[in-house]
């Protein structure tokens, strides 16, 4: 059995949003430290983002409303690069993660598996690698950041996505 080309193009359009806004803000950041790290996210996300591209073929750019906002939102709210980091190791890469998943429980289709198996272990590493970087600074403690990182899990939770990103059958 196969996964839907719905779940396939909607999972394509959260890394192709990831992969894009990430791409765009790296080199507005001001933490050489956060502009790497950034880049480099930006850089495996696209490779997932071409690998779903090549399995689906013609597929139609839609970028997912609510992630778009928050990362944007993300990048506004803190030239550093800290909080688009935070975001996409805290709110957005466990999400997609949990996307992931459940696709992998709609199918069997080995081709299909190896991209949704990437994708997954690519946001993993992803995430390790800015919990790496972020470990070399001192905590955010300023309450207003924090309370800027709570409104963009806010935005996805009242956006439906509390846990993930969804997929459709």
């Amino acid at each position: 059995m196969r996964v839907s080309r719905d779940t396939m193009e909607h999972l394509f359009s959260c890394f192709d949003t990831t992969y894009r806004v990430l791409g765009e803000s790296a080199p507005t950041l001001t933490n050489d430290a956060y502009v790497i790290r950034t880049y480099e996210m930006a850089r495996a996300l696209g490779e997932v983002t071409l690998s779903f591209r090549e399995y689906l073929g013609e597929v139609t750019r839609a970028p997912l409303a609510p992630l778009e906002d928050v990362l944007r939102r993300a990048v506004a709210s803190d030239a550093s690069g800290a909080m688009i980091l935070f975001a996409m190791a805290t709110l957005v890469g466990p999400r997609m993660l949990v996307s992931l998943r459940d696709a992998r429980a709609l199918g069997d289709d080995e081709c299909e598996r190896e991209i949704l198996n990437l994708a997954s272990g690519v946001l993993v590493r992803e995430i390790r690698a800015v919990g790496d970087v972020a470990g070399r600074f001192p905590p955010i403690e300023d309450v207003a950041w924090q309370a800027g990182a709570r409104s963009l899990a806010t935005t996805l939770d009242a956006a439906g996505n509390a846990e993930s990103f969804g997929v459709s059958r």
